[in-house]
């Protein structure tokens, strides 16, 4: 795997993925645009999936717009992130916010969601 790419396995895919991290969330990282669920996994990397509804990111071009810069600062900052599995909930406004806004956010975010992995105890589960 290449230092910074982004394959399939670095993604949520199947509903029982996302299944996992709703009902064991153990880090929440909450922002007024943003709310970030994890769990901690059994891999060596983390993952990521987005929940961004139409009902809060009206366009189709602005949800697209901030799942390509959130997931270009995930590809990133992969290195960096605990062995979790992470959800992105988009809440109303993020699709108003203009591209440096959105990648300030998710930074600051990923920053929290580092610090609190730290401070939570290693348990993870299947």
């Amino acid at each position: 795997m290449n230092e910074f790419s982004y394959p399939r396995q670095l993604r949520l895919l199947t509903g029982g993925d996302f299944k996992q991290v709703f009902s064991r969330a153990s880090i929440k990282v909450s922002d007024k645009h943003l709310l970030i669920l994890a769990c901690p996994n059994d891999l060596d990397h983390s993952r990521i999936g987005f929940v961004i509804s139409k009902k809060n990111i009206r366009l189709a071009v602005n949800r697209n717009r901030v799942r390509r810069i959130i997931r270009e600062s995930f590809r990133l900052n992969q290195h960096t992130l605990p062995n979790v599995d992470i959800v992105i909930l988009a809440r109303k406004g993020l699709g108003d916010l203009d591209n440096p806004e959105v990648q300030t956010l998710i930074s600051r975010s990923w920053s929290r969601l580092i610090k609190r992995a730290k401070a939570k105890p290693k348990t993870s589960h299947k």
